[in-house]
C-alpha cells in the first residue's frame, strides 16, 4: 500500500508540472497586452514598455515560464492585473466558497444517487427501476445552466421559496448558517444533477453485475436473508467501482460548477474565473485553473488509495 501511494505521488508531481506548463503556454496565445491592460488604453508607449520590462514580459517565453514556476514554488502566484492585489488573496476566499458548493452537491449525489442505484438494482426491470433510470438519464442530459435558470424561475420568482442569487443576504451578511443554507439549496441541486445521475446509473449497473455472480447465488441457496446479501456482500464488493466513479464526479463538479456559479452569482472560483477571462486578467485565470487541477489530482490520489484499501487486488497490480 505504501509503495502504491508513493508511485501515485510521484506521478502526481509530473501531472502538476504538465498542467502548469500547458496552462502557461495556452495563456501565452491569448491576445492582448497585460501591461496595457494594467495602464489602460490611454497609456503612452513608453509607459507600457517600461511596465513590460518591470513585469518581465520582454523576456523569452522560456525565461518567463521558469520565473513563473519559481514563483509558484515559493507561493507567489503573481498580482492581479485589474485590481493590483496578490492573486492568492483573491483566489483563496473564492476557492473556499466553491468548495462549500461542491461539497453540498457531493453530499446530495452520494445520499441520493447511491441508494437510488441500489434500490433500482434490487427491483431490476420493475417500475421503480425504469422510472428512476429514466429520470437519471434526463438529469444527465439537461444542461446545468438551463436547469439553474429553471430552478430560479420556479422556486425563486414564482414560488418565492429561495433567493435568486448570491451566497448571503446582503442586508444581514452575518445572519447565520440557516440563511446560508437557504442560498445554497438551488445551486447545490443544479450542480448535483449530472453527477447524481451518473452515480445512480453506475451504482445500479455494478450492483446488478454483482448480484448475478455465482457466490451470490450460493449465498441465496444457503438461506441467508436477501437484505443481508444485498448490504453485506453485494454492496461491499461493488464499492470499489462506485468509489471510483464518485471520485471522477468530484472532478466534474469542480469544473462544471463554473456554470452554476455564473447563473446564481455564487461568489466562488468559477465566477471569478469567468470575470477574469472577460477582463483578460491572466494571473487570476492561471491561478484558478491550477487550483482546480491541484484539487482534481489530490482527489484522484485519495480515490486510488480508497479503492486500494477496499480491493487488495488493485494494490497487487500496482506493486507487480
Amino acid at each position: 500500500m505504501t509503495l502504491m501511494i508513493a508511485r501515485r505521488l510521484g506521478s502526481t508531481v509530473f501531472v502538476l508540472f504538465g498542467v502548469v506548463l500547458i496552462v502557461f503556454l495556452l495563456l501565452q496565445l491569448v491576445p492582448g497586452d497585460p501591461a496595457r491592460t494594467i495602464l489602460g488604453a490611454g497609456a503612452t508607449e513608453a509607459a507600457v514598455e517600461s511596465l513590460r520590462r518591470e513585469l518581465g514580459l520582454d523576456q523569452s517565453v522560456a525565461a518567463q515560464f521558469f520565473t513563473y514556476l519559481g514563483g509558484l514554488l515559493t507561493g507567489d502566484f503573481g498580482r492581479s492585473l485589474t485590481v493590483n492585489q496578490p492573486v492568492l488573496d483573491i483566489i483563496l476566499p473564492r476557492f473556499q466558497n466553491t468548495m462549500v458548493l461542491s461539497f453540498a452537491a457531493l453530499v446530495l449525489c452520494i445520499a441520493i444517487g447511491v441508494p437510488l442505484g441500489i434500490i433500482a438494482a434490487r427491483k431490476q426491470y420493475g417500475i421503480f427501476d425504469r422510472v428512476s433510470m429514466f429520470v437519471s438519464l434526463a438529469g444527465a442530459s439537461v444542461p446545468v445552466y438551463w436547469l439553474g435558470l429553471m430552478l430560479i424561475g420556479i422556486f425563486s420568482l414564482q414560488l418565492g421559496w429561495f433567493p435568486t442569487s448570491g451566497m448571503t443576504n446582503p442586508r444581514s451578511p452575518g445572519s447565520g448558517v440557516t440563511d446560508n443554507l437557504i442560498y445554497l439549496v438551488l445551486p447545490a441541486i443544479a450542480a448535483a444533477s449530472v453527477p447524481l445521475a451518473v452515480i445512480a446509473r453506475m451504482t445500479r449497473s455494478v450492483m446488478v453485475d454483482t448480484m448475478e455472480q455465482d457466490y451470490i447465488r450460493t449465498l441465496r441457496a444457503s438461506g441467508i436473508p436477501e437484505r443481508s446479501i444485498l448490504w453485506k456482500h453485494c454492496l461491499r464488493n461493488a464499492l470499489p467501482p462506485i468509489v471510483t466513479v464518485i471520485g471522477l464526479q468530484i472532478g466534474y463538479l469542480l469544473g462544471g460548477v463554473i456554470f452554476v456559479e455564473v447563473v446564481f452569482s455564487w461568489p466562488g472560483l468559477g465566477y471569478q474565473l469567468y470575470t477574469s477571462i472577460t477582463q483578460n486578467d491572466m494571473p487570476l485565470v492561471q491561478a484558478g485553473v491550477l487550483f482546480i487541477a491541484l484539487v482534481f489530482v489530490i482527489v484522484n490520489l485519495l480515490t486510488d488509495t480508497a479503492v486500494g484499501l477496499l480491493d487488495p487486488r488493485t494494490r497487487r497490480k500496482v506493486t507487480a
